[in-house]
């Protein structure tokens, strides 16, 4: 069980440090089917271990000013005001309908991983970088039709491009209280679409954004009577930040699209594996 734990652990922590999401989409099928912890248990595990991988993560990457905390602060609010919103519903539903609802959600991901693995392949293939401090005034202006970004490339937060952000994160917050998934895979793609952040930045964002709603989700459970097994949870927790240190060190050496990919592909095994396991 101790090296179970360390391993499973640091499979999510893999994910998180090499893309900022998608690794805590395993967590719970990992604890659930992996080492027999009942579905509830499972997510509030995983909620402690997630977030304290991402804000280990995100003081990495703060100190190499690879983070937005502006704009990573508007997202968390929403998020933490979304997550007990989300545990309640979790707690609404039977167990074995919110493992195949968590199986559900991971087959979108894969497929979503999917085609944005084959755009961003395509797009490097006829596509010549432009280095960030060679853009001009009239550039960031074409960020985007909700969020821009002025001449010296911070977020011009206006009225709209507040809403959407808002919107995202409730909706990565609710996420987050049902499954005891910390919203990476919502969050960063956001912040790369709509407020159009680089990867490195959205990545570093991100953590913040995942452990500040994963905090939120962890009270709510604490707070309807939900026990967690502490040292199962230390175990998990420290192969999560064995995982994120690897993933970290790594992550500028991979292509993006092929670690899209592989993801993709692991997502959607394991989803079709929660499927069986419930129908069957």
């Amino acid at each position: 069980m101790l090296w179970l734990s360390l391993l499973f652990g640091s499979i999510v922590g893999l994910s998180l440090g090499l893309t900022g999401g998608g690794g805590a989409i395993f967590a719970v099928p990992l604890l659930a089917y992996g080492m027999g912890v009942p579905a509830r248990e499972a997510v509030a595990i995983s909620l402690v271990s997630v977030g304290l991988t991402s804000f280990v993560g995100f003081l990495g990457k703060w100190r190499k000013g690879e983070a937005e905390l502006r704009t990573g602060l508007l997202f968390a609010v929403a998020g933490m005001l979304g997550a007990p919103v989300g545990s309640w519903i979790g707690r609404q539903i039977p167990e074995a309908w919110l493992m195949l609802m968590l199986s559900g959600l991971m087959l979108t991901i894969a497929w979503k991983m999917w085609q944005k693995s084959s755009r961003a392949a395509a797009h490097a293939q006829v596509c010549v970088p432009v280095e960030a401090s060679r853009l001009l005034p009239e550039d960031y202006a074409k960020d985007g039709p909700s969020c821009q970004r002025d001449a010296a490339g911070q977020l011009i937060l206006t009225s709209r491009c507040a809403r959407l952000l808002l919107i995202v994160g409730v909706a990565s917050g609710i996420l987050s209280g049902m499954f005891g998934v910390g919203g990476g895979f919502i969050i960063v793609p956001a912040l790369i679409l709509f407020s159009s952040m680089s990867m490195s930045r959205a990545v570093g964002t991100s953590l913040m954004v995942i452990s500040l709603v994963s905090a939120s989700g962890i009270v709510s459970q604490l707070c309807v009577g939900q026990s967690i097994t502490l040292g199962i949870t230390t175990l998990f927790a420290t192969g999560g930040f064995i995982g994120l240190g690897v993933g970290q060190s790594v992550a500028h050496r991979l292509s993006a699209s092929m670690l899209q990919r592989v993801f993709s592909v692991a997502i959607l095994l394991v989803a079709v594996f929660v499927i069986v396991k419930n129908l069957s």
